[in-house]
């Protein structure tokens, strides 16, 4: 049984986790999930990669019954690995949307704080499992939550180990979107399609300058800018757009919707 199932069709890569009821990262997901993340690597044809899971929950995290007897250094590869891989796929230079229903715990997590979307339903909660067994957050959950809600809820989330409801996720700004539960599917499609259309260039540069400020701050993210604007300027989509948009402004009509290619 394969435990993870990845499809790419129209620009459209989607992850599936699919080892219920718990998807914990098994050896299989990993490898699935690796051999997926390293096909991306190497595309030039995606425009927006969806990550969801089938079952009550989304992911209760690592397969802890194969770490014991594994030697520090065996296991400091594995995480080594892992992170790599979970880098990776955070730099994707396309949106990631993230679909999370039920529990989302520990490195299930870690990889949903990967996306740049989380699309939660209202009955998801989010935790860092990690403290309950005495390690941390092994593929860098705690700094990207500090990131998205601040250190202070980060620290607490982590040291407590307290579920954090949906409500609470969208208050705190750690998702985008709450819906009902049977609405996810439908609600997280409408995201999917709308960015497998729109300006797919852009959507790349505004992550790029987001992941340079995520490592620098706005100084790094400042030093993009030149450079990017030139070629963003030049792409196929932008000097489509130009003529139409610059006829529109001179005419004193609303600019025109553009279809985008993502060239």
């Amino acid at each position: 049984m394969t435990a993870l199932h990845y499809s790419h069709e129209g620009g459209v890569a989607t992850l599936t986790l699919d080892s219920p009821p718990q998807n914990r990262l098994s050896g299989d997901l990993v490898a699935g999930l690796g051999a997926a993340i390293q096909d991306l690597a190497g595309r030039e044809d995606t425009r927006v990669v969806l990550i969801k899971a089938n079952g009550p929950d989304f992911s209760h995290g690592g397969d802890i019954t194969t770490w014991p007897g594994q030697s520090e250094e065996e296991f400091s590869e594995l995480i080594g690995g892992a992170v790599v891989l979970t880098n990776t796929l955070e730099q994707i230079p396309v949106p990631v949307v993230v679909a999370v229903q039920g529990f989302c715990g520990g490195g299930g997590f870690e990889i949903a704080l990967r996306g740049d979307i989380i699309i939660a339903a209202d009955n998801a909660e989010f935790c860092h499992t990690e403290a309950s067994i005495g390690v941390f957050t092994f593929l860098g959950g705690v700094q990207r939550v500090a990131e998205r809600v601040g250190k202070s809820h980060a620290m607490q989330w982590a040291v407590t180990g307290e579920r954090v409801n949906a409500r609470r996720a969208l208050a705190s700004g750690l998702v985008t979107e709450v819906v009902a539960a049977d609405d996810l599917e439908s609600v997280t499609n409408e995201w999917v399609e709308s960015l497998a259309t729109s300006a797919t260039l852009s959507h790349a540069a505004h992550k790029k300058l987001l992941n340079a400020w995520s490592a620098g701050g706005v100084p790094a993210a400042d030093q993009l800018l030149a450079t990017m604007a030139g070629e963003i300027l030049h792409s196929r989509d932008a000097q489509s757009c130009l003529p139409s948009a610059i006829e529109a402004l001179q005419a004193g009509r609303p600019r025109p919707t553009f279809d985008f290619t993502g060239n």
